[in-house]
């Protein structure tokens, strides 16, 4: 979350005023992100977050909206979109589209504790239950056709040993998921790291940005959640806090046995995504923004130990 373009509180009153959700009384810029602007609205009524977009592909907006409003009417912990008196959801402000949501409790968790976790993977369970029936779609921007097109982009930035690691590791995943069954699809949140959680304490008090959001493979998903929330500073996955994530997880949804199949290969390709995504942003597309990019280099530290040790064995599937 961040503030690319500073909005005024006559402009946010005249705003609100299509939807019945109060008067302003307050309008805070939210520092941080790498995208779109946020604020923080307080009315006399609620509290509320407002985002400006300012890049990436607006056509796409309704079909966030209409994820965020399924899964909300599904009651997952996510900010439904609220609509206007006529029932519009996606609206125009300083000439950019804008979203209004419900502002929901909690903060990002740092070193997220066991029950934490549990709830974490409950949670993603349940969603992905749900998500299989959800009617839009949206393929995944970030999967293994993007990886195969865009890795040739940064190789002449890394060393020899590098560019061999990145260019073995795609052809290996093509060679895998080319020859393997149709895995469970879905729609996913695409980026659920801990900073798009929000906790009070121990209870979940939503995801959030959904922005990464698309159809496709569950397992995708659920390798992401691994790779950040089990993953210990050295890179190597943290064993107590994977398996309660992918016992809770398994609950709700167990794994097939073409996703166990395949699951380390899985973990290292959602670790190459993000090591690529970074280098991309570092060396070749940088934000629009004056902004921080992430290090690279904490996924390749993630890759490179997923190929040392291998994956943890996986938690047999038990019913909640």
């Amino acid at each position: 979350m961040a503030v690319f373009t500073p909005l005024s509180d006559a402009q946010v009153a005249d705003f609100l005023s299509s939807f019945d959700v109060g008067s302003l009384v307050s309008l805070e810029g939210v520092a941080g992100g790498t995208e779109n602007s946020t604020f923080f609205v307080t009315t006399e009524r609620r509290q509320l977050v407002l985002t400006l977009f300012e890049q990436g592909e607006h056509e796409e907006l309704p079909f966030f909206v209409e994820l965020l409003d399924y899964l909300d009417e599904h009651r997952l912990p996510v900010p439904g979109t609220v609509h206007d008196r006529d029932g519009i959801a996606l609206h125009s402000l300083a000439d950019k589209p804008a979203l209004l949501f419900p502002r929901l409790p909690g903060r990002h968790p740092v070193s997220p504790n066991a029950a934490q976790c549990r709830t974490l993977g409950d949670t993603l369970g349940r969603m992905h239950v749900v998500s299989q029936h959800f009617p839009g779609h949206r393929p995944n921007p970030r999967d293994l056709n993007w990886l195969t097109a865009m890795h040739h982009k940064v190789l002449a930035y890394l060393s020899a040993e590098d560019q061999t690691l990145m260019k073995d590791e795609v052809e290996i995943y093509q060679g895998v998921f080319g020859d393997a069954p149709e895995l469970p699809q879905g729609a996913l949140h695409g980026d659920l790291f801990r900073d798009n959680t929000l906790f009070e304490g121990d209870r979940l008090g939503g995801i959030i940005d959904f922005y990464n959001g698309c159809t496709g493979d569950l397992l995708f998903d659920l390798a992401i959640v691994i790779n950040d929330w089990a993953t210990a500073p050295d890179g190597r996955l943290d064993g107590e806090r994977h398996d309660i994530i992918l016992s809770a997880y398994q609950a709700r949804r167990p794994l097939s046995d073409a996703e166990r199949a395949v699951w380390p290969i899985m973990l290292r390709m959602t670790a190459l995504r993000y090591w690529l995504s970074r280098l991309l942003v570092v060396y070749v597309d940088p934000p629009a923004h004056d902004l921080r990019p992430h290090d690279p280099e904490q996924f390749r530290t993630i890759l490179k130990a997923r190929l040392d040790h291998g994956a943890l064995p996986l938690p047999q599937a038990s019913h909640a």
